[in-house]
């Protein structure tokens, strides 16, 4: 075994933390290649575990992958930046994405895509709505209970907080999504899904004192971009009620010649 083949060997039972290993190194020059071999097989073990943690705790849900996302329908969409966002180097500069459309436009299907190619690259995604996050915040009892789960909002490399403005929500709520994005500001990546621009954000936060404050954290150094179109659900309801009807239509068509056939045969002098 070579000195380099050694330090190698060293240094990763250090990183793999095989403390026995490092203890009995001068015992296993005659195994190097099985020690290497076992070293590969943890590294690959210990990377699914950590693929599955993160994805069982992002709560991404079933999602339509972007490969199947049809960019002829918006009237309005920036494809490329979207497309750029994917690669999710934004993560590293702490950039927050601000989706804007109305419903049924395909913000949230992006949106999970982005958190799942976040969790595919190593980094940590969390995906809630803003009204499950902001209740679950709200009934805490306690400061101390409320800090652990605010701290479990701030945490994630990428935090997705769906559906921003669909409802309406007290100062209270305002205060406690301005304490996420404040702790989370130039740290971490947020990207919001909203149906609503920001000059009328007023209608979500009626009277919220920090809803200015709020705002200006969001869209420092953000990536902002719009998606104009009509609602992707109203658009598959429609082409599943067509493949219906036309289903209908070709059994009927299939037992009308059916029973055609049958009074032929019924009918026939042979």
């Amino acid at each position: 075994m070579t000195t380099q083949n050694n330090a190698n060997v060293l240094e990763k039972a250090k990183e793999l933390k095989f403390y026995g290993i490092l203890e009995h190194h001068e015992e296993i020059e005659d195994k190097i290649d099985l020690i290497q071999l076992i070293f590969n097989w943890e590294e690959a073990a210990r990377a699914d575990r950590s693929l599955a943690r993160r994805l069982n705790s992002a709560h991404l849900g079933k999602f339509k992958p972007l490969a199947f996302f049809d960019w002829s329908w918006p009237k309005k969409c920036d494809r490329e930046l979207i497309e750029e966002l994917m690669k999710v180097n934004f993560i590293k500069e702490a950039t927050n994405i601000i989706l804007c459309g109305p419903n049924g436009a395909g913000k949230s299907t992006i949106a999970c895509n982005i958190a799942h190619q976040a969790i595919l690259k190593g980094y940590t995604s969390l995906f809630v709505t803003a009204s499950d996050m902001l209740k679950e915040l709200d009934t805490q009892e306690g400061a101390t209970a409320l800090r652990r789960r605010i701290a479990h909002y701030t945490k994630p490399f990428l935090l997705v907080i769906d559906e921003v403005g669909y409802l309406s929500y007290s100062n209270r709520y305002a205060d406690l999504l301005f304490e996420i994005i404040s702790q989370r500001y130039t740290k971490k990546s947020t990207l919001i899904t909203t149906n609503k621009s920001f000059t009328e954000w007023q209608e979500i936060f009626p009277n919220a004192s920090c809803l200015i404050s709020l705002i200006d954290r969001l869209v420092h150094d953000s990536e902002i971009t719009s998606i104009e179109a009509d609602s992707y659900r109203v658009k598959e309801s429609m082409e599943r009620a067509a493949r219906r009807k036309e289903a209908r239509i070709a059994a009927k068509t299939k037992l009308k010649a059916a029973k055609n056939n049958t009074t032929s045969d019924e009918t026939s002098p042979f």
